[in-house]
């Protein structure tokens, strides 16, 4: 008898997480509908990220995928578990550090390299998460950020390891010897962009599952989730070691197609970029990181081409703008226009 009311306490607590209703900004994935619409964005988005080059300057293309990559993954603990870390530069920096030290020493094709990066920062996100989220809110954020920079300080000790504030240069692009993807931008987009998506589609896997559900519902109410019987904790540290590895993956990709990387890469200025990538394009909603990152990285570009020198202002004048017009950044309102526009036209009456 009590273990038949446990086992209904427990379908009861799930049942809970599954159908609870999150608020507007952040909508909870239905899993077990399969709308036409998902699909064929699916598809409009694999079509963008393959035809990228042809229409954008492939290291610029490759920048923006990985960047698009770094910001889903901050928006795995933003948008759907609630938590803002400031400090995910650590896990961009530290890969594409050791990515490239993989790739120099042991000459290795650079798909191997960067799933050595992505393992390290994987690692250490273990101890920072596990130490970090016992905090919340603002105290979070000056946690992780605090280990970032940390790891900021131990890449710029080991100088002799990480070429300190010259970098580490002359990473390799190894490709099994295929001379046009390891000499030619344009052929190493396509054999590096595959890591690319392989990531977004965990990241989306990850959102459509159980687990992300319960990552919602801990967004949503903490308090209650762990009255049902989750360990808030435990899932915030298991989110925070595969969004590390996200990023790690994207930092990977972003060290190999640069052939350099510097202190640049785990300082705190690139978690604030990242947070702003994330924002501008809209927390919750998977597709507002990449479109944040095309946005940002293709204005970069073409400031820093005609020589102009107030990026910065320019950015942060635009991050302004969007966040005073559009309170879910750019994705966000534009998918809460269609639904409503949807909604009018189902209930014309009301």
């Amino acid at each position: 008898m009590t273990q038949h009311v446990k086992h209904s306490s427990s379908t009861l607590g799930t049942a809970e997480l599954v159908t609870a209703e999150p608020d507007v900004a952040v909508r909870l994935p239905a899993g077990r509908r399969r709308s036409p619409a998902r699909w064929i964005m699916l598809a409009v988005g694999l079509v963008a990220a393959l035809a990228l080059p042809w229409f954008v300057y492939p290291p610029v293309a490759m920048d923006i995928a990985a960047w698009a990559l770094f910001a889903i993954s901050v928006d795995l603990l933003l948008g759907y578990t609630g938590v803002l870390s400031f400090g995910h530069a650590a896990f961009w920096g530290s890969s594409s550090y050791v990515t490239g030290l993989i790739a120099i020493h042991w000459g290795v094709p650079f798909p191997l390299a960067i799933l050595g990066g992505m393992l390290f920062a994987m690692v250490i996100a273990v101890p920072i998460g596990y130490l970090s989220v016992r905090r919340t809110g603002i105290y979070f954020a000056m946690v992780t950020l605090a280990f970032a920079q940390m790891v900021y300080f131990v890449a710029n000790q080991l100088s002799a390891l990480t070429g300190g504030e010259n970098g580490l240069q002359a990473i390799p692009k190894s490709f099994f010897g295929i001379e046009s993807v390891e000499t030619d931008p344009f052929f190493f987009y396509y054999a590096a962009i595959g890591l690319i998506l392989l990531g977004i589609w965990a990241a989306w896997r990850i959102i459509h599952s159980p687990f992300g559900r319960v990552l919602v519902a801990i967004r949503d109410n903490p308090a209650r989730a762990r009255a049902l019987g989750y360990n808030v904790d435990r899932y915030k540290i298991i989110v925070f070691v595969l969004s590390a590895g996200l990023a790690g993956l994207a930092g990977g990709v972003f060290a190999i197609s640069h052939g350099f990387t510097s202190l640049q890469e785990l300082d705190w200025t690139t978690s604030g970029k990242v947070v702003l990538i994330t924002v501008l394009g809209g927390i919750g909603t998977l597709w507002g990181g990449p479109l944040g990152a095309a946005i940002v990285v293709t204005l970069e570009d073409r400031l820093t081409s005609s020589g102009f020198e107030g990026t910065d202002i320019i950015l942060g004048s635009v991050f302004v703008v969007i966040v005073l017009l559009f309170r879910h950044g750019i994705w966000g309102t534009l998918a809460d226009l269609v639904r409503r526009a949807v909604k009018a036209r189902q209930d014309p009456g009301d």
